[in-house]
C-alpha cells in the first residue's frame, strides 16, 4: 500500500507466498457498494473506497481499492486472507506476472 492507502486500509503491506494463491483474475466489474461485509478494520464510503479488513459469508477479505475498474482479486488456501482485492495500475500485465511466478 502506497500512501493514503496505509491509512485508509490500516496496513503497510501484505507478503504472500506463492505457494498460498490458488487463482489471480482481473475484476473491472468491481462494485464498491454500501454493503461490503462487516468491517474489522478499515474504511469505507460506498461508491468511492473499500480498505482495509472485512468479514462476509463465512470468509475474511483483504480490500484496497479506490478504482475499481483496476481491481484484481487474489484467491488464497490456508492464509491469513480467504481474498485480497486490489486496485493495481495496469490489472492485465500484473496478473500474467503474479501467474508467470506460481506456476
Amino acid at each position: 500500500m502506497l500512501g493514503w492507502h496505509t491509512l485508509w486500509a490500516f496496513k503497510k503491506r501484505l507478503i504472500i507466498p506463492g505457494e498460498r494463491i490458488s487463482k489471480i483474475y482481473y475484476a473491472p466489474d468491481t462494485k464498491l457498494r454500501w454493503w461490503m461485509g462487516w468491517k474489522l478494520l478499515g474504511t469505507h464510503v460506498p461508491g468511492f473506497i473499500v480498505a482495509g479488513t472485512y468479514y462476509g459469508s463465512g470468509k475474511k477479505y483483504f480490500w484496497d481499492v479506490v478504482n475499481a475498474e483496476n481491481t484484481i482479486v487474489i484467491e488464497l488456501n490456508n492464509y491469513n486472507y480467504d481474498e485480497i482485492h486490489v486496485e493495481v495500475q495496469n490489472p492485465g500485465k500484473t496478473v500474467r506476472l503474479v501467474e508467470d511466478q506460481i506456476k
